[in-house]
């Protein structure tokens, strides 16, 4: 099926041509239609399928056949996501779609952002804007400056909702959707939907065309996944070992926090290889000058957190490393498939410690996948794998007390539970004139 059969105008077309894409995939095939009729769309995908290309143009061309905005602070359409490398991206993603658009018919389309002074970004959206991509911690910030307003918003796009949630944007999400008109459009995106997604959804949607885009096997991107056993300290001198000796010419590296950013990137550094730290704390003009020295490969390992996880295309990366697991099942596939797209093959490594063993093996279940573990001569590691903790709870009436774990902290015998059964004693033997054989403490008045 040609993107001419989707309903789409011939400057779009155009466009489409001119980026390469002679045929749509699934969820486009399924969204654009969709989009075009006004419905609100719920849509699964997964990652590099395709999905922005799914919303930016049929909303460009709703825009278009509508006409010319109005006067004043408004916005049309509005996508939020959750990164600022991401809203750059559908920003130049619009871009590139329009760029055979009537000079009448150009729509205006501003990112907007935090990491950057909000001053340009209040000056740029006098006379309002046809689409507005960014972040709902900034965009609030406009609000509050009465530099916009979203009272004649036709249509909403929540783009990677679930990873909007996992940020905490939950509450901003709420304020910024109680300032919309009830009459929109809402189009919800996502690689995968858990409970507060779902909730969402249910919540915000209105009769949504629902699209499940289930991966099939010829569509899988061709990663090679591997599981390599080390010790938490022997980490990066095992990473600098593997891209040295297999000639990595970039390598985008998880770990979890910002400190582990900074704190790998220096040591690698003392190692030899160029390498930069890149998190959410970030100005964005560090953000960008890391993200485009690494594609430019003029630094060759990035140390990321879970914020490049999403959104972040970088054409023909050859290695991810997850220094640290991800806390969450589904961000594996997402780091993970920062490699191996648009056709090409990657390299997926995960660095498994003693303490991490027990939840790579979650990883596996959730993704139904099974990685023989490597070892690397020379970093074998000397921590043995701990064994599964036991089942939290116990079993009844043989839990131990706070005082029971005082006295075992204290090197002392426990006592028995206290409703734990007692051994049988016999009554004493009662001679002749004794009437009482051991003495017995009068009644006393029970505490209210």
């Amino acid at each position: 099926m040609p993107f001419s059969s989707l309903g789409l105008s011939e400057p779009l077309l155009r466009a489409i041509a001119d980026c390469g894409y002679t045929i749509p995939t699934p969820v486009q095939i399924a969204a654009i239609p969709a989009v075009l009729r006004g419905k609100d769309v719920w849509a699964s995908a997964q990652t590099g399928s395709g999905k922005t290309a799914a919303f930016v143009l049929p909303i460009i061309e709703r825009l278009v056949a509508d006409g010319p905005r109005g006067r004043g602070r408004f916005v049309r359409a509005l996508i939020l996501v959750p990164t600022r490398e991401l809203a750059a991206q559908i920003a130049g993603e619009i871009h590139d779609y329009g760029v055979h658009l009537s000079q009448d018919a150009g729509l205006k389309t501003l990112v907007v952002v935090g990491g950057v002074s909000i001053n340009p970004q209040m000056m740029a959206l006098g006379g309002g804007a046809d689409i507005i991509v960014g972040t709902p911690g900034r965009l609030l910030d406009l609000i509050e400056h009465n530099a916009v307003s979203l009272s004649s918003v036709t249509t909403l796009v929540l783009d990677e909702a679930d990873r909007l949630f996992a940020l905490g944007f939950a509450d901003e999400l709420a304020r910024i959707i109680a300032l919309l008109p009830a009459r929109r459009q809402t189009l919800l995106f996502s690689a995968t939907f858990p409970a507060a997604v779902q909730t969402l959804a249910e919540n915000l949607l209105r009769n949504p065309v629902r699209i499940a885009i289930a991966s099939k096997p010829e569509d899988k991107p061709d990663i090679h996944q591997r599981a390599i056993e080390v010790d938490v300290a022997q980490r990066t001198q095992l990473l600098r070992n593997l891209i040295v000796l297999h000639d990595w010419s970039r390598v985008l590296v998880f770990v979890a926090s910002k400190y582990a950013t900074e704190h790998v990137a220096e040591k690698l550094c003392r190692l030899g290889i160029e390498a930069a730290a890149f998190h959410g704390e970030l100005s964005q003009g560090a953000r960008t000058q890391a993200l485009s020295d690494f594609k430019a490969s003029r630094v060759r390992v990035l140390i990321a957190t879970d914020v490049a996880s999403r959104g972040i295309d970088i054409e023909q990366l050859p290695v991810v490393v997850n220094y640290d697991l991800p806390r969450s099942p589904d961000d594996y596939t997402h780091r993970i498939g920062r490699t191996g797209r648009a056709g090409e093959s990657g390299v997926a490594v995960s660095f498994i410690s003693a303490e991490t063993d027990a939840h790579f093996c979650l990883i596996e279940k959730r993704n139904r996948l099974h990685i023989e573990r490597e070892q690397i001569a020379g970093f074998e590691p000397l921590e043995t794998i701990m064994p599964a903790p036991a089942p939290t709870g116990g079993i009844k009436g043989k839990r131990k007390s706070k005082k029971d774990k005082l006295r075992e902290a204290a090197g002392l015998t426990p006592t028995a539970p206290a409703n734990a059964a007692k051994p049988f004693v016999p009554a004493p033997v009662v001679e002749s004139g004794e009437l009482f054989p051991f003495s017995r403490r009068p009644s006393q008045p029970r505490r209210s």
